[in-house]
């Protein structure tokens, strides 16, 4: 699977280089033909510059490859990759040059092929950072790391460890077994027993987990559908490396799709009821980020214009940062514009029996910590949410997702609630979009949550955009 994304990540980034290429070709193309300064604007009618830009598309397209500009960011620094690019780019307009000659395209403007140079490693630099410090955040924040628990400890289980340590992105918490006399052995290579399988629900409750793994025979795991579907109630991926017991769990209610496929060459069978696509879940991805660059450029008036507002109506920070849960449990700081008064936590507890929501959710109509104007105004619009752009940019977020729950929410989830926390929060989704969204129980929202994580594609993304526009429109928000 992660291979395949790979693969898929690595078209992407060649695709978007060509495209900035191609952004700088045509940009200044018409610089040098419609704004340079006299006597330099304007460019000769005789070359045709679209079979130049073909010529730079190929060409550089290949370069890229061969400069190793895609090989994994993970053990190489910026200016490796900077350099690598500017050589790349320069090797590029030598061939470009030499083909010019060589085929005697006559009036090529040497101002503009020098711009082109210029603004094309600008923007390939700009790109290039972007993505550095990007997969730096992630690698350091772990958000790309499966973290994995493996059922087993012998032969089976050693050979998933060896396979995982041969590859990047994974990393093994621990083994579990059915007896209580193989706690704390080391099965390989420092990874040790850390529980049995009567421990599995506090551990995936508990911890960060993303996928299990069993590796030992199933015949030997007792009552062993309770613990599949512990696992993908809270929306976490099962895998079985295969033996001849399978047909005890394969037509069990209550368990998810089963799937043969591959882990790291070796024979797995996934059960999961959490969205597979991966090429459509890359699209999504690659769309959150370059609509909360669009965005973050767009607001950056009001942006200003709200903390100024923020700041003269009331004392305290501009930004409002709390602690939340995100895919499978991992914490992070949300940001979102301070709507309510500078020690408005310290008073909540004064004010817990005017809640009017059910469930660990705490929703007060009036609720009188709201800074009076401004933060109405900002909770009507939904503006206030508008810096968890910063959030998506990190990759803590998504533009649509659930919404991420505070610690003390999930503290108080029962089992099947828990796996909202199986996809990417996000800043919209189909509660904001829902008509008297306030009066939805809490058990109602969860459900339209897990209803969006069986039922996601791109296209319902696409229509809970629209719809949050019109929610924002009319000023439905609390």
């Amino acid at each position: 699977m992660l291979k395949g994304r790979k693969e898929l990540i690595v078209l992407t980034h060649k695709l978007l280089d060509i495209f900035l290429t191609a952004t700088a070709f045509i940009g200044t193309y018409f610089i040098k033909k419609y704004l340079f300064p006299e006597p330099f604007r304007g460019l000769a009618e005789t070359p045709n510059y679209y079979i130049i830009l073909l010529m730079v598309i190929i060409v550089w397209y290949v370069l890229f490859s061969l400069f190793n500009l895609y090989a994994s960011y993970r053990r190489r620094t910026y200016a490796q990759i900077f350099w690598n690019m500017i050589m790349a780019v320069s090797t590029g307009m030598i061939i470009l040059a030499f083909s010019i000659f060589i085929f005697k395209i006559a009036d090529v403007s040497r101002i503009m092929m020098g711009l082109f140079f210029l603004l094309n490693i600008g923007l390939l630099a700009f790109s290039k950072w972007i993505v550095y410090k990007s997969l730096t955040h992630y690698h350091h924040k772990a958000f790309n790391i499966r973290n994995i628990i493996i059922i087993g400890y012998k032969e089976r289980a050693k050979d998933v460890i060896n396979a995982i340590e041969k590859s990047d992105g994974y990393r093994i918490l621990g083994c579990l077994d059915i007896n209580e006399d193989a706690l704390n052995k080391e099965v390989q290579n420092g990874i040790h027993v850390i529980g049995t399988v009567d421990h599995l629900e506090k551990i995936l409750t508990e911890e960060v987990v993303d996928e299990l793994i069993f590796a030992m025979p199933l015949r030997e795991v007792e009552d062993i559908v309770k613990y599949i579907i512990v696992a993908e109630e809270i929306g976490v991926v099962v895998r079985i490396i295969p033996d001849w017991y399978l047909y005890n769990i394969m037509y069990q209610p209550g368990i998810g799709t089963v799937k043969f496929e591959p882990f790291l060459k070796l024979p797995t069978m996934v059960l999961t009821i959490t969205p597979s696509r991966q090429e459509e879940l890359l699209i999504k991805s690659a769309f959150d980020y370059i609509f909360a660059c669009i965005l973050m450029v767009l607001f950056m008036p009001l942006f200003l214009v709200i903390s100024c507002a923020i700041k003269l109506s009331s004392k305290g920070s501009v930004l409002f940062k709390q602690k939340r849960y995100g895919l499978n449990g991992r914490s992070f700081l949300l940001y979102k514009f301070r709507t309510m008064v500078a020690d408005a936590e310290a008073r909540r507890q004064d004010l817990e029996a005017l809640n009017e929501t059910d469930g660990p959710v705490f929703k007060i109509k009036k609720d009188p910590r709201i800074i009076p104007f401004v933060g109405t105004l900002l909770r009507k619009t939904s503006l206030d949410e508008l810096p968890q752009l910063i959030n998506v940019l990190k990759g803590e977020m998504s533009l649509i997702g659930p919404r991420p729950p505070i610690p003390a929410e999930v503290k108080e989830y029962e089992i099947w609630q828990r796996r909202r926390l199986s996809m990417k929060p996000g800043i919209t989704g189909l509660w904001q979009c829902t008509p008297r969204r306030n009066e939805v129980s809490f058990e109602d929202w969860v459900k339209m949550d897990l209803s969006y994580i069986d039922d996601w594609s791109l296209w319902l993304d696409f229509k809970i955009l629209l719809k949050t526009a019109k929610v924002v429109f009319i000023g439905a928000g609390r």
